[in-house]
């Protein structure tokens, strides 16, 4: 299980293939990683929008939802003793930071 990230222009077409041409930025290095760490905030019950990604499919965040979901990182961060996911986590929050100030962007958390 993993999630990858891409962050797009504008929302992405459904279709991998497709979304190509909105894709501005992508992360598939911390897959496992990171959905290790966004999947503890499940199982802890912990409110908030890093919460809700899908682990196993495709959850989208626009700009405003990537702003608001920024200050969660932190939080996140000081669940987590392994350095892994704390690479992982200094990762989303530089995508998250990029859809943030990136108007008309979507951050596209692909499951597996």
């Amino acid at each position: 299980m993993g999630i990858d990230l891409e962050l797009h222009s504008s929302r992405p077409a459904r279709h991998r293939r497709k979304s190509r041409a909105t894709l501005l930025q992508s992360s598939y290095g911390h897959g496992d990683a990171l959905a290790d760490a966004l999947g503890s905030l499940q199982l802890l019950g912990v409110p908030g929008r890093l919460a809700a990604v899908d682990l196993y499919g495709d959850t989208l965040m626009n700009e405003q939802e990537s702003a608001a979901a920024l200050p969660e990182i932190h939080d996140l961060k000081q669940r987590c003793g392994d350095n892994r996911q704390l690479a992982a986590l200094d990762d989303l929050a530089a995508m998250l930071k990029l859809c943030a100030a990136t108007p008309g962007s979507y951050l596209w958390f692909a499951g597996d």
